[in-house]
């Protein structure tokens, strides 16, 4: 059995147990706890979160786009082929390691993401990043958390709060995109969203890009006018 090697730590600003990036072969995890947060074998639902919203986005021929979590860079990279050459991407990550290990021990899987010249990352909380945007993003990917109940800080939880998705549809031009990533269906977050002024689907993604492994929820929520 190929063991476990334990890379680097990280505390999330607000939360409890410390984040840990450990390696197995070639294989890389992001552990909180004992929950496994990501893992550089399942991209297919954190790319589905950029293709779908992207796929909702009509009419925009130089998007603005913020995602909130880098993570392992899958929605990054995701994004950059989905919105194009002309999108401007900003990537707002609360933990400053994330970048670190981003650059260092997972560069391969980032694969000169963070070198482009569309890519502007913003180490920061997204929360606050929405809150003084007002009409200015044409999409926002939210990949925070295990989904609106937050799991590694609570201060996360803001976020899919009534206020927070208003705060989400300021931060929107008209007809802009909001999408959320989790690790299971909510249907009172489905709920919020329309209460707040969206009109949303409820996408079902697999973990991984050939369609198997866990099944994973993606809420695609278009401003409405």
């Amino acid at each position: 059995m190929v063991p476990r090697e334990l890379l680097a730590t990280a505390d999330v600003p607000g939360g409890g147990d410390p984040l840990r990036l450990i390696r197995r072969g070639s294989e890389y995890s992001i552990m909180l706890g004992a929950n496994e947060l990501m893992n550089s074998r399942l991209s297919g639902s954190e790319e589905a979160l950029a293709t779908l919203a992207q796929a909702r986005l009509t009419g925009v021929t130089k998007p603005r786009v913020l995602i909130g979590g880098l993570g392992m860079g899958f929605t990054l990279r995701a994004a950059l082929a989905a919105f194009g050459p002309l999108a401007t991407i900003s990537v707002a990550e609360l933990v400053p390691e994330i970048v670190d290990w981003a650059r260092g021990p997972m560069a391969h899987l980032h694969d000169g993401t963070l070198d482009s010249a569309q890519v502007q990352v913003r180490i920061e909380d997204v929360g606050a990043l929405i809150r003084a945007s007002k009409t200015h993003f044409d999409a926002i990917l939210l990949d925070v958390d295990n989904g609106p109940d937050g799991l590694s800080r609570e201060g996360n939880d803001a976020l899919y709060t009534l206020v927070g998705l208003a705060e989400a549809r300021a931060a929107l031009r008209p007809g802009g995109v909001l999408a959320v990533w989790s690790s299971g269906p909510d249907p009172r977050f489905t709920a919020r969203l329309r209460k707040a002024g969206f009109d949303v689907t409820e996408e079902t993604v697999r973990a991984t890009a050939s369609g198997r492994g866990a099944r994973h929820t993606i809420w695609i929520a278009v401003k409405r006018s």
